[in-house]
């Protein structure tokens, strides 16, 4: 039945009622914690958007952040709300002072919105405003105000303390992790030093910016020593490592733009004009780019981005007088660059002899390179080991956050993920068997492999991950012995020829239960011993249980309930102490006999199962 579209049917909604309808509009995925990019850690940094604001504009040196039972309290030391508009500016929308740009002159927040969002997608949200020796306090639950306390004198010093714990009816069973507010909260000294932020029991602070950045983020030894270029609105860090791919780390305005956008596309730009005239030699772009690890800091005045969660820049103008963010950065990397790399001639033999490897490698490789893009061009269109879903990453799709590709082994673990998929964002592509070990072989091996190039294309990663067709690509294998050989095979390819899929948190391993216990009325699965020993206590005597010995074993019905949105998945992550050269050299390496040693002095007997 179709209903009668009249006068009626036209609504308008309170702005906390369209917050909680539409929370995606405003911090995009809603999740539980478990990934860096879940809304209650981009809550989190709406609020830390405003003290840094506070910060840039020469007020408060520090910021004090706490976390205890899903409690977060941000205070910061600026110069605090005013005492009269503090309601209005945490519960009207399109309200604040960052319209006026002569009080905020490049911040982040931008619409009034943020903070809004916070207040309606809390449960508890708390706002004290401390300014000139008085305090204003209010309360809200949900956006409605459940306390209004009047003004009082105070001795604190100046600034604005917000306290909010998520709604647990929107962020189901949700949990704040710690090293993702640790690497949000790191991310903001490194790109305003001299400010100081304390978290729980630790304390971070930055001395030399996009360099510590750098230093903390690279898990490969640099080949030379960081060429760190600052001024007033455009910082600038980049250095070389023997890795394959490209990786960037992009901000404005100190919000961390992970899709890049117009000042990314201007650096990489920028970066080979300068390097290319420097040499005076028109080196290919694959050439000079290859292995490059650089961050990009600009500041921009109303900045335009993509989304409400800023993660793509789209401006192209308003950098200093109007021009163009690409003509500025061009003009910046060719005087600034190129002048330290004329005063440091040691650093530009360094990197003009990475250049030449790179070609050469390159040149080695082009022939069954060319024959490798042909045979993917050819299966493109009828690709037998993707079944390809609907919506990509690298589109304007609405659910393009979502996008998925389960990368599987065997027949019938990717016919079951195949028929229990949302063919709108999650894709499959099948292994035949267990894939090559890549470690200490060369890129050619990517394009010679006909699984790696079928999906090198799939993934279409072959020239960077701006092109990257999934926001997730998830190893999907059995939880026995072979399904973890094939995992580390997998993560050793991606590490190996495309580190940055890892570093930017791309790469996931799919959680299925062990176990399903149930009776006749209820069904539960379980992903440990402990939760199996749970199951069988709560659904009383003798429940039927079942051991999963592979993905196939599973039933398509069944599927859907472990790749929906409850789905489990464990983030491969990689850290500078992760020593990523020296794990691999162990793991993977030809090091036959310490590694039979470690495993003999290491192996554990289940006598269950003997």
């Amino acid at each position: 039945m179709i209903q009668n579209y009249s006068e009626d049917t036209i609504q308008t909604l309170d702005w906390k009622e369209h917050i909680r309808r539409r929370p995606g509009m405003y911090i995009g995925k809603l999740g539980d914690g478990s990934y860096a990019d879940d809304g209650i850690y981009v809550l989190l940094k709406e609020v830390m958007d405003n003290s840094i604001d506070e910060f840039m504009m020469g007020f408060g040196k520090k910021i004090n952040v706490t976390m205890q039972d899903g409690y977060i309290s941000v205070r910061d030391f600026g110069r605090g709300i005013p005492l009269g508009k503090v309601v209005d500016v945490v519960s009207k929308m399109n309200t604040g002072a960052k319209y006026d740009s002569r009080v905020f002159k490049k911040s982040v927040g931008l619409n009034g919105v943020g903070v809004k969002a916070v207040n309606a997608l809390s449960v508890n949200f708390k706002v004290h405003a401390f300014r000139d020796g008085e305090t204003k306090c209010v309360e809200f639950s949900r956006g409605e105000i459940i306390n209004d306390s009047p003004v009082e004198p105070t001795k604190e010093p100046n600034g604005t303390l917000l306290e909010f714990k998520p709604d647990d009816t929107v962020f189901e069973s949700f949990t704040f992790r710690e090293e993702f507010i640790e690497d949000l909260l790191k991310n903001y000294t490194f790109l305003n030093t001299g400010l100081t932020i304390h978290f729980n029991d630790r304390s971070y602070i930055s001395k030399n910016g996009l360099l510590d950045l750098l230093d903390e983020k690279m898990t490969d030894t640099g080949i030379y020593p960081i060429i760190h270029l600052k001024d007033e609105d455009l910082e600038i860090a980049i250095t070389h490592t023997s890795q394959y791919g490209e990786e960037y780390y992009t901000f404005v305005n100190g919000q961390h733009t992970t899709q890049g956008g117009t000042h990314l596309i201007a650096f990489r730009e920028a970066y080979v004009k300068t390097i290319r005239e420097f040499y005076n030699k028109n080196f290919d772009v694959a050439d000079i780019r290859q292995g490059i690890v650089a961050a990009v800091s600009i500041k921009i005045q109303e900045p335009v981005f993509e989304s409400q969660t800023k993660t793509k820049l789209g401006s192209k103008d308003m950098v200093q007088g109007g021009a163009s963010v690409r003509n500025y950065i061009h003009d910046y990397l060719k005087q600034k660059l190129d002048n330290f790399l004329h005063k440091n001639g040691e650093i530009a033999d360094i990197l003009y002899k990475k250049i030449q490897e790179s070609e050469k490698e390159r040149k080695a490789i082009s022939g069954i390179q060319k024959l490798a893009r042909e045979r993917a061009k050819k299966v493109s269109l009828h690709n037998k080991k993707l079944r390809d879903c609907r919506i990509h990453y690298n589109s304007n799709a609405e659910r393009k956050l979502e996008t998925s590709i389960f990368i599987t082994e065997g027949d019938s673990a990717s016919g079951s993920i195949t028929k229990s998929r949302d063919v709108t964002c999650q894709a499959v592509f099948s292994l035949k068997g267990k894939p090559l070990n890549t470690y200490g072989l060369t890129k050619k091996i990517v394009y010679e492999n006909e699984e790696f190039n079928l999906l090198q294309a799939a993934l279409n990663i072959e020239e960077g991950l701006e092109t990257l067709r999934y926001n997730h690509v998830i190893i999907a294998t059995d939880a026995d012995v072979d399904g973890m050989h094939i995992r580390l095979l997998l993560i050793t390819f991606f590490l190996q020829f495309f580190p940055e899929l890892v570093k930017n948190g791309h790469l996931y391993i799919l959680q299925t239960p062990l176990f399903r216990v149930r009776n006749k009325k209820e069904t539960r699965y379980c992903y440990t011993e402990e939760e199996r020993i749970k199951a069988i206590k709560s659904l009383g005597a003798n429940p039927e249980i079942t051991r999963f010995k592979g993905l196939g074993e599973i039933s398509p019905d069944e599927f859907k309930h472990f790749i929906g949105k409850d789905m489990r998945l464990d983030q491969v992550r990689m850290k500078k102490e992760d020593a990523a050269k020296e794990l691999l050299d162990f793991y993977m390496g030809k090091n036959t006999p310490d590694r039979q040693n470690f495993i003999i002095d290491n192996l554990i007997v289940d006598e269950e199962m003997l």
